[in-house]
C-alpha cells in the first residue's frame, strides 16, 4: 500500500507498448500511464463516483505486478479541523 499526496493519470499509453498499464513513483506522487480506452472508463468511474482498479504490468504477464485501487470512503469532515 503507497500513500500518495498527488495522482496524475496519463491516457497516452500505446496498446503497441506490451503494457496493461505502468505506475512509477514521482516526488510524493504517483503517475499512472494507461491506455486511452482505460481512461475513458476511469473518467466514467469518477463521475460516478465509484470503485475502480488499474491492473499494472506486461500484458503477457502469469501475474500481475501490481494494482491501482481508486476508492471512494466517507468524507470525515472532522479531519485537520481548525
Amino acid at each position: 500500500v503507497t500513500g500518495a499526496s498527488f495522482f496524475v493519470f496519463s491516457g497516452a499509453l500505446k496498446s503497441s507498448s506490451g503494457f496493461l498499464a505502468k505506475s512509477s513513483i514521482v516526488e510524493d506522487g504517483v503517475m499512472v500511464q494507461i491506455t486511452p480506452e482505460n481512461m475513458d472508463s476511469l473518467r466514467q468511474a469518477l463521475r460516478e463516483m465509484k470503485d475502480f482498479t488499474i491492473t499494472c504490468g506486461k500484458v503477457d504477464a502469469e501475474d500481475p505486478q501490481e494494482h491501482v485501487h481508486i476508492q471512494w470512503v466517507e468524507d470525515d469532515k472532522n479531519f485537520n479541523k481548525g
